[in-house]
Protein backbone atom coordinates (compact mmCIF):
# COMPACT_ATOMS: atom_id res chain seq x y z
CA UNK A 1 0.00 0.00 0.00
CA UNK A 2 1.31 3.50 -0.40
CA UNK A 3 0.30 4.98 2.33
CA UNK A 4 -1.86 8.71 2.42
CA UNK A 5 -0.60 12.10 1.55
CA UNK A 6 0.58 12.74 5.28
CA UNK A 7 3.56 9.78 4.87
CA UNK A 8 4.05 6.54 3.60
CA UNK A 9 2.38 3.25 5.30
CA UNK A 10 3.58 2.16 8.74
CA UNK A 11 3.73 -1.60 8.69
CA UNK A 12 3.35 -3.54 12.05
CA UNK A 13 3.97 -6.67 13.28
CA UNK A 14 1.19 -7.63 16.32
CA UNK A 15 3.56 -10.21 18.65
CA UNK A 16 1.16 -11.57 21.43
CA UNK A 17 0.85 -15.21 22.54
CA UNK A 18 -3.13 -14.22 23.28
CA UNK A 19 -5.39 -14.42 20.46
CA UNK A 20 -7.75 -11.96 22.10
CA UNK A 21 -4.98 -9.23 22.65
CA UNK A 22 -3.67 -9.81 19.08
CA UNK A 23 -7.27 -9.41 17.98
CA UNK A 24 -7.70 -5.98 20.35
CA UNK A 25 -4.25 -4.69 18.92
CA UNK A 26 -5.40 -5.51 15.43
CA UNK A 27 -8.78 -3.70 15.40
CA UNK A 28 -7.40 -0.55 16.92
CA UNK A 29 -4.04 0.03 14.42
CA UNK A 30 -6.28 -0.98 11.52
CA UNK A 31 -8.72 1.80 12.20
CA UNK A 32 -5.99 4.26 11.59
CA UNK A 33 -5.34 5.23 7.28
CA UNK A 34 -1.23 5.15 7.91
CA UNK A 35 -1.09 1.91 9.95
CA UNK A 36 -1.44 -1.80 7.84
CA UNK A 37 -1.05 -4.77 10.19
CA UNK A 38 1.25 -6.94 7.77
CA UNK A 39 1.34 -10.18 10.31
CA UNK A 40 1.05 -11.40 13.52
CA UNK A 41 3.17 -13.65 15.94
CA UNK A 42 2.00 -15.34 19.43
CA UNK A 43 5.55 -15.86 20.59
CA UNK A 44 8.95 -14.51 20.88
CA UNK A 45 10.49 -17.43 18.21
CA UNK A 46 8.28 -16.78 15.66
CA UNK A 47 8.45 -12.77 16.34
CA UNK A 48 11.99 -13.25 15.32
CA UNK A 49 11.31 -14.90 12.28
CA UNK A 50 8.74 -12.95 11.02
CA UNK A 51 10.66 -9.49 11.98
CA UNK A 52 13.71 -11.04 9.47
CA UNK A 53 10.77 -12.32 6.60
CA UNK A 54 8.37 -9.50 6.88
CA UNK A 55 10.83 -6.12 7.90
CA UNK A 56 7.85 -4.47 9.76
CA UNK A 57 8.59 -0.82 10.55
CA UNK A 58 7.35 -1.47 14.22
CA UNK A 59 6.48 -4.14 16.74
CA UNK A 60 4.18 -4.44 18.97
CA UNK A 61 5.55 -6.94 21.73
CA UNK A 62 3.98 -8.65 24.17
CA UNK A 63 6.25 -8.76 27.35
CA UNK A 64 6.18 -11.91 28.92
CA UNK A 65 5.32 -15.46 26.34
CA UNK A 66 6.09 -18.92 26.05
CA UNK A 67 9.24 -20.40 24.57
CA UNK A 68 10.51 -16.52 24.09
CA UNK A 69 9.68 -13.36 26.41
CA UNK A 70 9.94 -10.06 24.60
CA UNK A 71 13.10 -9.70 26.47
CA UNK A 72 14.28 -12.27 24.70
CA UNK A 73 13.25 -10.96 21.00
CA UNK A 74 15.12 -7.59 21.86
CA UNK A 75 18.05 -8.94 23.30
CA UNK A 76 18.16 -10.67 19.58
CA UNK A 77 16.39 -8.13 17.37
CA UNK A 78 16.87 -4.54 19.11
CA UNK A 79 19.32 -1.75 17.56
CA UNK A 80 20.37 -4.91 15.01
CA UNK A 81 17.61 -4.17 12.89
CA UNK A 82 15.40 -1.32 11.70
CA UNK A 83 12.42 -1.68 13.81
CA UNK A 84 10.77 0.26 16.86
CA UNK A 85 9.23 -1.70 19.45
CA UNK A 86 6.35 -0.95 21.60
CA UNK A 87 6.11 -3.30 24.39
CA UNK A 88 2.46 -4.00 25.61
CA UNK A 89 3.04 -4.82 29.38
CA UNK A 90 0.22 -5.60 32.10
CA UNK A 91 -0.71 -3.21 34.84
CA UNK A 92 1.06 -4.96 37.64
CA UNK A 93 4.14 -4.48 39.20
CA UNK A 94 6.05 -7.24 38.15
CA UNK A 95 5.11 -6.13 34.68
CA UNK A 96 6.44 -3.09 35.40
CA UNK A 97 9.94 -4.18 35.91
CA UNK A 98 9.91 -6.30 33.39
CA UNK A 99 8.58 -3.45 30.55
CA UNK A 100 11.43 -0.68 32.47
CA UNK A 101 13.98 -3.70 31.73
CA UNK A 102 12.60 -3.67 28.04
CA UNK A 103 12.97 -0.26 27.78
CA UNK A 104 16.76 -0.53 28.89
CA UNK A 105 17.01 -3.03 26.16
CA UNK A 106 16.22 -1.08 23.17
CA UNK A 107 12.50 -0.35 23.69
CA UNK A 108 10.79 2.66 22.45
CA UNK A 109 7.81 2.68 24.36
CA UNK A 110 4.66 0.95 26.11
CA UNK A 111 1.15 0.48 26.50
CA UNK A 112 -0.37 -1.20 29.15
CA UNK A 113 -2.99 -4.05 28.53
CA UNK A 114 -6.90 -2.90 29.46
CA UNK A 115 -8.57 -5.54 31.51
CA UNK A 116 -9.95 -8.86 29.64
CA UNK A 117 -13.66 -7.41 30.17
CA UNK A 118 -12.61 -4.26 28.23
CA UNK A 119 -10.75 -4.64 25.66
CA UNK A 120 -12.83 -2.06 23.55
CA UNK A 121 -11.05 0.50 25.70
CA UNK A 122 -10.84 4.02 23.73
CA UNK A 123 -8.27 5.35 25.84
CA UNK A 124 -6.20 2.03 24.92
CA UNK A 125 -6.70 1.97 21.15
CA UNK A 126 -5.45 5.90 21.28
CA UNK A 127 -2.21 5.26 22.81
CA UNK A 128 -1.53 2.09 20.78
CA UNK A 129 -1.92 4.38 17.50
CA UNK A 130 -0.16 7.38 19.01
CA UNK A 131 2.88 5.28 20.47
CA UNK A 132 2.97 3.69 16.67
CA UNK A 133 3.32 6.48 15.03
CA UNK A 134 5.95 7.88 17.16
CA UNK A 135 8.27 4.61 17.31
CA UNK A 136 8.27 4.73 13.32
CA UNK A 137 10.03 7.87 13.35
CA UNK A 138 12.53 6.59 15.89
CA UNK A 139 13.08 3.34 14.18
CA UNK A 140 16.13 1.49 14.60
CA UNK A 141 17.45 5.31 15.95
CA UNK A 142 16.71 5.38 20.12
CA UNK A 143 20.47 4.18 21.11
CA UNK A 144 22.46 6.64 18.92
CA UNK A 145 20.14 9.51 19.53
CA UNK A 146 20.76 8.97 23.61
CA UNK A 147 24.63 8.82 23.25
CA UNK A 148 25.81 9.76 20.17
CA UNK A 149 29.22 8.98 19.99
CA UNK A 150 31.78 11.15 22.21
CA UNK A 151 28.83 13.14 23.86
CA UNK A 152 27.99 11.53 27.14
CA UNK A 153 26.71 13.94 30.21
CA UNK A 154 30.08 14.81 31.77
CA UNK A 155 29.56 13.90 35.57
CA UNK A 156 29.25 17.39 37.57
CA UNK A 157 32.09 17.86 40.57
CA UNK A 158 30.80 17.79 44.69
CA UNK A 159 29.40 21.53 44.73
CA UNK A 160 28.01 23.39 48.30
CA UNK A 161 25.15 25.09 46.44
CA UNK A 162 21.86 24.75 48.89
CA UNK A 163 18.17 26.36 48.69
CA UNK A 164 17.29 25.38 44.89
CA UNK A 165 15.23 23.21 43.43
CA UNK A 166 15.41 21.49 40.08
CA UNK A 167 12.36 20.12 38.29
CA UNK A 168 12.14 17.97 35.47
CA UNK A 169 8.97 17.07 33.07
CA UNK A 170 8.99 14.02 30.97
CA UNK A 171 7.18 11.61 29.07
CA UNK A 172 7.32 9.27 26.41
CA UNK A 173 11.36 7.85 26.19
CA UNK A 174 11.40 9.63 30.11
CA UNK A 175 13.38 5.91 31.54
CA UNK A 176 15.93 5.61 28.97
CA UNK A 177 16.94 9.49 28.70
CA UNK A 178 16.61 9.56 32.54
CA UNK A 179 18.71 6.82 33.05
CA UNK A 180 21.73 8.51 30.77
CA UNK A 181 21.49 11.65 32.59
CA UNK A 182 21.07 11.16 36.00
CA UNK A 183 24.11 9.72 36.50
CA UNK A 184 25.86 13.09 35.73
CA UNK A 185 24.47 14.47 39.16
CA UNK A 186 26.68 14.27 41.97
CA UNK A 187 25.90 12.69 45.41
CA UNK A 188 25.31 16.32 47.46
CA UNK A 189 23.54 18.07 44.35
CA UNK A 190 20.33 19.97 45.15
CA UNK A 191 16.79 18.17 45.35
CA UNK A 192 15.41 17.11 42.21
CA UNK A 193 11.65 16.68 41.32
CA UNK A 194 10.49 14.50 38.54
CA UNK A 195 6.96 14.41 36.86
CA UNK A 196 7.25 11.09 34.35
CA UNK A 197 3.93 10.22 33.10
CA UNK A 198 3.95 6.66 34.19
CA UNK A 199 1.17 4.26 35.43
CA UNK A 200 0.58 4.05 39.20
CA UNK A 201 1.91 0.34 39.35
CA UNK A 202 5.26 1.08 37.67
CA UNK A 203 7.08 4.17 39.44
CA UNK A 204 8.06 2.56 42.51
CA UNK A 205 10.21 0.23 40.24
CA UNK A 206 11.08 3.32 38.14
CA UNK A 207 12.82 4.88 41.19
CA UNK A 208 14.70 2.26 42.29
CA UNK A 209 15.93 1.56 38.28
CA UNK A 210 17.37 5.02 38.44
CA UNK A 211 18.47 4.73 41.97
CA UNK A 212 20.83 1.47 40.83
CA UNK A 213 22.70 4.18 38.64
CA UNK A 214 22.24 7.65 40.31
CA UNK A 215 24.96 8.37 42.58
CA UNK A 216 22.27 10.73 44.02
CA UNK A 217 19.35 8.88 46.45
CA UNK A 218 16.30 8.04 44.29
CA UNK A 219 13.15 7.19 45.71
CA UNK A 220 8.99 7.27 44.65
CA UNK A 221 7.36 10.80 46.63
CA UNK A 222 5.53 10.65 49.53
CA UNK A 223 3.36 13.06 50.76
CA UNK A 224 5.28 15.06 53.59
CA UNK A 225 9.05 14.25 52.48
CA UNK A 226 11.31 17.01 53.13
CA UNK A 227 13.43 18.13 50.29
CA UNK A 228 17.02 17.42 50.99
CA UNK A 229 20.48 17.85 48.78
CA UNK A 230 21.10 14.57 47.10
CA UNK A 231 17.22 13.20 46.41
CA UNK A 232 15.84 12.93 43.56
CA UNK A 233 12.19 12.20 43.85
CA UNK A 234 9.53 10.70 41.44
CA UNK A 235 5.91 11.74 41.52
CA UNK A 236 3.63 7.98 42.22
CA UNK A 237 1.85 7.39 38.97
CA UNK A 238 -1.15 7.74 41.26
CA UNK A 239 -0.84 11.66 42.22
CA UNK A 240 0.16 15.09 40.93
CA UNK A 241 3.35 16.16 42.69
CA UNK A 242 3.74 20.02 44.50
CA UNK A 243 5.37 21.77 46.79
CA UNK A 244 4.80 23.38 50.02
CA UNK A 245 6.74 25.92 51.61
CA UNK A 246 7.46 26.71 55.62
CA UNK A 247 9.77 29.30 56.16
CA UNK A 248 13.21 27.62 54.70
CA UNK A 249 11.76 24.08 54.35
CA UNK A 250 10.17 22.56 51.44
CA UNK A 251 8.28 19.72 51.63
CA UNK A 252 6.16 17.58 48.94
CA UNK A 253 2.56 17.39 49.01
CA UNK A 254 0.49 14.65 46.64
CA UNK A 255 -2.53 15.56 44.91
CA UNK A 256 -4.86 13.16 43.58
CA UNK A 257 -7.40 15.45 41.81
CA UNK A 258 -8.39 15.37 38.37
CA UNK A 259 -6.18 15.13 35.61
CA UNK A 260 -4.43 18.20 34.12
CA UNK A 261 -3.46 18.42 30.39
CA UNK A 262 -4.86 14.76 30.47
CA UNK A 263 -2.48 13.47 33.03
CA UNK A 264 -2.15 12.73 36.74
CA UNK A 265 0.64 13.25 37.48
CA UNK A 266 1.13 16.10 35.38
CA UNK A 267 3.69 18.52 34.21
CA UNK A 268 1.59 21.45 34.42
CA UNK A 269 1.07 20.79 37.81
CA UNK A 270 4.21 20.40 39.24
CA UNK A 271 5.80 23.70 37.36
CA UNK A 272 2.84 25.53 38.21
CA UNK A 273 3.53 24.85 42.39
CA UNK A 274 7.42 25.30 41.78
CA UNK A 275 6.70 28.76 40.01
CA UNK A 276 4.77 29.85 42.96
CA UNK A 277 6.51 28.55 45.98
CA UNK A 278 10.86 28.66 45.00
CA UNK A 279 10.77 32.53 44.83
CA UNK A 280 13.17 31.97 41.26
CA UNK A 281 15.51 29.42 43.27
CA UNK A 282 14.49 26.94 40.71
CA UNK A 283 15.23 25.56 37.19
CA UNK A 284 12.63 24.31 35.25
CA UNK A 285 13.46 21.25 32.35
CA UNK A 286 10.90 19.90 29.71
CA UNK A 287 12.19 16.62 28.01
CA UNK A 288 11.55 14.06 25.66
CA UNK A 289 7.54 13.18 25.19
CA UNK A 290 4.61 13.45 23.38
CA UNK A 291 1.50 15.74 23.99
CA UNK A 292 1.95 19.64 25.56
CA UNK A 293 2.00 18.52 29.18
CA UNK A 294 4.13 21.18 31.05
CA UNK A 295 3.58 23.86 28.79
CA UNK A 296 1.80 26.02 30.67
CA UNK A 297 3.82 25.64 33.15
CA UNK A 298 7.03 26.12 31.45
CA UNK A 299 5.10 29.75 31.00
CA UNK A 300 3.97 30.44 35.08
CA UNK A 301 7.81 29.44 36.27
CA UNK A 302 9.59 31.65 33.07
CA UNK A 303 7.23 34.60 34.35
CA UNK A 304 8.26 34.06 38.41
CA UNK A 305 11.64 34.76 36.98
CA UNK A 306 12.09 30.80 37.10
CA UNK A 307 15.04 29.71 34.72
CA UNK A 308 13.44 27.26 31.77
CA UNK A 309 15.33 24.43 29.67
CA UNK A 310 14.14 22.03 26.86
CA UNK A 311 15.80 19.53 24.87
CA UNK A 312 16.53 20.15 21.63
CA UNK A 313 14.58 17.93 18.86
CA UNK A 314 17.98 16.16 17.89
CA UNK A 315 18.13 14.00 21.33
CA UNK A 316 14.74 13.92 22.45
CA UNK A 317 13.08 10.91 21.51
CA UNK A 318 9.90 12.78 21.09
CA UNK A 319 9.74 16.20 20.29
CA UNK A 320 6.95 16.93 21.57
CA UNK A 321 6.54 18.09 25.01
CA UNK A 322 9.84 20.32 24.61
CA UNK A 323 8.73 21.70 21.22
CA UNK A 324 5.11 22.83 22.15
CA UNK A 325 6.81 24.38 25.41
CA UNK A 326 9.33 26.15 22.99
CA UNK A 327 6.63 27.56 21.06
CA UNK A 328 5.25 29.66 24.03
CA UNK A 329 8.67 32.15 23.65
CA UNK A 330 9.57 30.57 27.38
CA UNK A 331 12.49 28.64 27.15
CA UNK A 332 15.67 30.22 27.96
CA UNK A 333 17.73 27.73 26.95
CA UNK A 334 17.45 24.76 24.68
CA UNK A 335 20.28 21.85 24.82
CA UNK A 336 21.00 18.59 24.05
CA UNK A 337 20.58 15.62 26.39
CA UNK A 338 24.03 15.56 26.99
CA UNK A 339 24.87 18.86 27.77
CA UNK A 340 21.74 19.47 30.29
CA UNK A 341 23.67 18.62 33.47
CA UNK A 342 26.05 21.00 32.92
CA UNK A 343 23.90 24.04 32.19
CA UNK A 344 21.54 22.80 35.33
CA UNK A 345 24.93 23.58 37.49
CA UNK A 346 25.86 26.65 36.01
CA UNK A 347 22.47 27.98 36.39
CA UNK A 348 22.10 26.77 39.82
CA UNK A 349 25.87 28.38 40.75
CA UNK A 350 25.51 31.94 39.17
CA UNK A 351 21.97 32.22 39.20
CA UNK A 352 23.39 34.55 35.93
CA UNK A 353 21.42 32.95 32.67
CA UNK A 354 24.20 34.21 30.56
CA UNK A 355 26.43 31.74 32.09
CA UNK A 356 24.30 28.92 31.52
CA UNK A 357 26.83 29.10 28.02
CA UNK A 358 23.81 27.96 25.66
Amino acid sequence: MAGTSKGPMIRVLVVDDSALIRAMLHRALQNHPRIEVIGEAENGIDAIKKIAALRPDVVTLDVEMPQMNGIGVLERAAGKVPVSFVMVSTLTESGGRITLEALQKGAFDYVTKPSATDVRDAEFQDAVIRKVLAASLAKGKSRQILRPPGQNAPKIPPNKVTGWVVTIGISCGGPQTLTEMLPAFPSDFVPIIITQHMPAQFTKAFASQLDAVAAMRVKEAADGDKLENGMVYVAPGSHHLTLRRSGVKMTIKLDDGPKVSGHRPSADVMFRSVAEQCGGRAVGVIMTGMGRDGADGIVAMHESGIQTVGQDEQTSLVYGMPKVAAETGHLDHVVPLHQIPQAINRLLKSGNPAAAGV
